[in-house]
């Protein structure tokens, strides 16, 4: 499977246009998540690590308690790629069900 190439200033701007509060932050995409408790933050992450596994990328997060701070960009690309925007996406997706 061939690798996605890092987008441009203006794709990364449009990009950000279609995620709800997703911003770029140190060049990556970032958002934090908030739950209810340890155990909602903790299922949150275990279903995204199933997608992200699956699409052979993966998250740099941090999690304490009910809390998950997310960072992405592709690392072999050298910056933000339309992978990071998929998995942005479907991290949305989970968190609002």
């Amino acid at each position: 499977m061939a690798r996605p190439h890092k987008m441009t200033d203006v794709q990364i701007e449009a990009g950000l246009k279609t995620l709800d509060e997703w911003k770029l932050a140190d060049g990556k995409l970032h958002r934090t998540f908030t739950f209810l408790d340890f155990v909602a933050a903790w299922g949150f992450m275990s279903r995204v690590a199933l997608v992200a596994e699956k699409m052979d990328h993966h998250p740099e997060w941090f999690n304490v308690y009910n809390t998950v701070r997310v960072d992405l960009s592709t690392h072999d690309a050298g910056g933000i790629t339309a992978l990071d925007f998929d998995l942005a996406a479907t991290m949305s997706r989970l968190f609002a069900t």
